[in-house]
This record gives C-alpha cells, sequence and structure tokens, in this order.
C-alpha cells in the first residue's frame, strides 16, 4: 500500500512537469514566430552579423544597428573581407618602417626604439587578408622542416650570399637548405650546443642537463638554427630577433617550424612572464649590456628563473681587442 501512494505522487508530479513545460515551449514557440523568424534563426543572424561588423571594423553603433535591422528582414550574407594587394604580402603593420618614415617618429636609435613595435593609428588599419607570395606551396612538415623549406614561400635569397662563409643557409633549386650554422657555430648548431654544455660539466654534454633546461630565449637568433637544434634536446627555444636588415630571419624561423618572435631588448620589457626561462643566449648579438647601468641584463635576470644561465658568446677575435675586453670586464662586473 505504501509503494503504491509513492508511485501515485511520482506520477502526479510528472504530469505537472509536462504540462509546465509544455506551457513554457508555447509561449516560446509564439514569441518566436511574432518577428517572422525562429528563434534559432534569429541567433544565428546575430552572431553572423556581428562578425561581419567587427570583420569590417564597423565603428557607428547606430548605423550597424539600423543594417541589422534591415538585414533581419532580408536575410544576411557575410560580409566577404578583401585580399590586400601583392605589394602587401609581408606587411607586418606595427613594424611597418614606412609607417615610422611617414608619421615621422621621434625614436632613439640607440635604444632600439626603431624596432619597437609602434601600431597605426585606426584610420590606417588594414582591413584586407595579408596574400601569400606567389607560387606559395603547402609548408614541409617537421622535422623535415627543420633542415629544408620551400624557396617559393621565402622568396628572399639574399641571406644565402650574404651569410655564406657562415653555413646559415644553402640555396638548392625549389628549396633552401639550413646546414645547422650560424654567426658564431659555422660547424652546425648541434656541436655547439654540445660544447656549450661540456663547459657547464652536464652529463654526456647534453644541455637539458637530465632535465632540469627546459626553456630557452635565443637573443638575436637569425636563422634559428641554434632553437631548431634544442628540441632534439628536449628543450624549447623562443628564438627573438628584430626586423632589421636581415628582416626575413624570422619569416625563415617560422616557415621552419621553429618558435619565433620579433621583437628587440629596447625600451619595453619582452612580453614574457618573469621567471620564463631556464637558459637565456646571446651568440655575437652585438648588444649594448652596458647601456643605462645594465638595465637589459636586469631584463633578462626578470626573465631566467633561479639558478638559470646567460651564455653569451663572441668569436675569438673579440678577446684581442682593447674595446671588447673592457666590454667583457665590465659585463662580468656588473653581472656578479
Amino acid at each position: 500500500m505504501a509503494r503504491g501512494r509513492v508511485d501515485g505522487e511520482q506520477k502526479k508530479r510528472l504530469v505537472t512537469w509536462i504540462v509546465v513545460l509544455a506551457i513554457v515551449c508555447g509561449c516560446l514557440y509564439i514569441y518566436s514566430r511574432k518577428g517572422g523568424t525562429s528563434a534559432l534563426e534569429y541567433g544565428s543572424k546575430s552572431l553572423r552579423k556581428l562578425g561581419s561588423s567587427y570583420l569590417s571594423g564597423e565603428d557607428d553603433g547606430d548605423e550597424a544597428s539600423n543594417k541589422f535591422g534591415e538585414d533581419l528582414q532580408d536575410g544576411v550574407m557575410l560580409k566577404s573581407i578583401p585580399v590586400c594587394d601583392d605589394g602587401q604580402s609581408e606587411l607586418i603593420p606595427c613594424l611597418d618602417r614606412n609607417l615610422i618614415y611617414q608619421t615621422r617618429l621621434k625614436l632613439d636609435l640607440s635604444l632600439m626604439e626603431h624596432y619597437e613595435r609602434h601600431c597605426p593609428a585606426p584610420e590606417r588599419h588594414f582591413n584586407c587578408l595579408i596574400p601569400p607570395p606567389p607560387g606559395y606551396k603547402v609548408p614541409i612538415k617537421w622535422p623535415k622542416s627543420r633542415d629544408v623549406v620551400w624557396k617559393e614561400n621565402i622568396p628572399h635569397t639574399h641571406l644565402a650570399s650574404e651569410k655564406s662563409d657562415q653555413n646559415w643557409m644553402v640555396v638548392k633549386g625549389d628549396k633552401i637548405e639550413f646546414p645547422g650554422g650560424g654567426t658564431h657555430f659555422h660547424y652546425g648548431a648541434d656541436k655547439y650546443i654540445a660544447a656549450i654544455a661540456n663547459m657547464l660539466n652536464f652529463p654526456k654534454n647534453i644541455l637539458n642537463n637530465g632535465g632540469r633546461l627546459r626553456t630557452v630565449l635565443d637573443v638575436g637568433c637569425g636563422v634559428a638554427s641554434f632553437g631548431g637544434y634544442m628540441l632534439s634536446s628536449d628543450m624549447i627555444a623562443m628564438s627573438l630577433a628584430p626586423n632589421d636588415v636581415h628582416q626575413n630571419q624570422i619569416q625563415f624561423a617560422l616557415e621552419r617550424g621553429i618558435p619565433a618572435y620579433l621583437g628587440v631588448l629596447g625600451t619595453k620589457r619582452l612580453p614574457y612572464p618573469s621567471r620564463s626561462f631556464e637558459l637565456a643566449h646571446c651568440s655575437r648579438c652585438r648588444i649594448d649590456w652596458l647601456q643605462r647601468n645594465g638595465i637589459l641584463l636586469l631584463e633578462l635576470d626578470r626573465l631566467l628563473r633561479p639558478g638559470g644561465y646567460f651564455a653569451y658568446s663572441s668569436p675569438e677575435a673579440y678577446a684581442q681587442d682593447e674595446e671588447d675586453l673592457r666590454i667583457w670586464k665590465e659585463m662580468s662586473a656588473l653581472v656578479e
């Protein structure tokens, strides 16, 4: 008898819930049909309209609102984004040298301000898609891309001749090969990395030191061969270089599949949290580390974790030059 009463009460509750849900659904249906469109269609059109307004850069709220009302009646089509002309295929809006010249920004060249980000005013924004270079191909996949890329994807070969004595890159047919050389490691980044590990007395000359070193900041990276060879040691490097006379070096790094960033140690902090790296590396990067009482060294100290390393290397010829010796001694004293 007790079970029968419980079952009866459950049935009454179930019927009540069904009636309530039916009333709610009916109200929603009547409301959605009121404007001549379903709630689903209304939501879909709203999202598409918002996306179109955002992509087209419309700032006039009233005008956008009126168009929105009209389009709801006529149906909404996603606004297509035009493609920039071919001359903009390598445009980097906030690192555009032409913008600096045209706006006559007063920048301190000695502090590398001209290599920092300077974004255009809203009225100068580009609302178009950057086109790929003519003949662009699907990039070669990692790990092969570390050593070879399609020439058509980065049609710039001046670095191959300019840095031919340093083995940065070699053009072969329709491809560009990277022997692993660099400004200070002509015989390959792998041997150079092993030499650093040997100097630090790490086991088996492996730089990750049994997994204790994992993240690296490579300052003045060139085409990022140093960072590319880090991955085989279970380490990952962020390669950093400015948009300078070797402006395509970061393009090569990214095409190879190596993490890289266009930036410079100048007047602003780098966009990384404190204690992000266990090793900072600078190979003949020609940075004035002594400027402004060593503020750039303080920035590296901020980025390094406690017990981290700063590897600074230079050609043997620097050891014979009085000015370079003076800089080295002052740097050493400042670091201590």
